[in-house]
């Protein structure tokens, strides 16, 4: 009973996450896409950055940054606040090249045909374009996710009370291996969960079901 607060500031951290990143993500592809070779240029050194340095220091950067930066004194409650814009604006990097890459392996005579019958480069995208690329990323997105499953542990970092931290306190507290062993079969438990939920997904986007 003791991590269940854990589990659920877990589960928080992983929705909440997603929750941001997906559109997020999206955003930054299109701006890597874009015709305009400045913006273009800054989502691209964005990107690289974010997949060039290790989330844990993306967490002290974005929970420290404030005060060491701009000698702004943060209340308590920052502190979930920080988990979250790390956590978003990192996997919103990696979703950005998930969807880039869907996206350009589109045909062109999709969009020519869309043309044609009299769609907007707007309505081509999103009505068109996007159910197709989700299909296609569908395997990518749900390794990510996967991936966030597990890296919600880094929050411990900043001193966050997740899953991990709470098991470990525990663990220290009574001397005893089982916190860590029950964490495991909830990061276990909680990725099967979420591998299932990708699965069926990606069985009911089949154009072959």
């Amino acid at each position: 009973m003791e991590l269940m607060g854990g589990m659920l500031t877990t589960i928080k951290i992983f929705a909440l996450t997603l929750l941001f990143s997906l559109p997020l993500g999206l955003l930054f592809a299109l701006g890597r896409l874009s015709k305009n070779p400045v913006l273009k240029n800054i989502v691209r050194v964005y990107i690289s950055i974010m997949r060039g340095t290790p989330l844990m220091l993306q967490l002290l950067v974005v929970y420290f940054g404030p005060y060491y930066i701009f000698h702004i004194s943060l209340s308590p409650q920052y502190r979930g606040v920080a988990v979250i814009i790390a956590f978003a604006l990192n996997y919103a990097a990696y979703f950005a090249e998930i969807y880039r890459s869907g996206i350009q392996s589109m045909p062109i005579g999709q969009y020519e045909a869309a043309s044609v019958l009299g769609y907007t480069k707007t309505q081509t995208f999103f009505v068109i374009i996007m159910p197709q690329v989700a299909k296609r990323i569908l395997p990518a997105v749900t390794n990510e996710v996967i991936t966030l499953v597990k890296d919600t542990s880094l929050a411990y970092s900043i001193a966050y009370v997740e899953m991990f931290t709470e098991a470990k306190a525990i663990a220290a507290s009574e001397k005893s291996m089982i916190p860590f062993v029950a964490a495991a079969v909830f990061y276990y438990v909680f990725n099967a969960l979420v591998a299932l939920i990708m699965d069926l997904i990606e069985k009911r986007m089949s154009y072959y079901s």
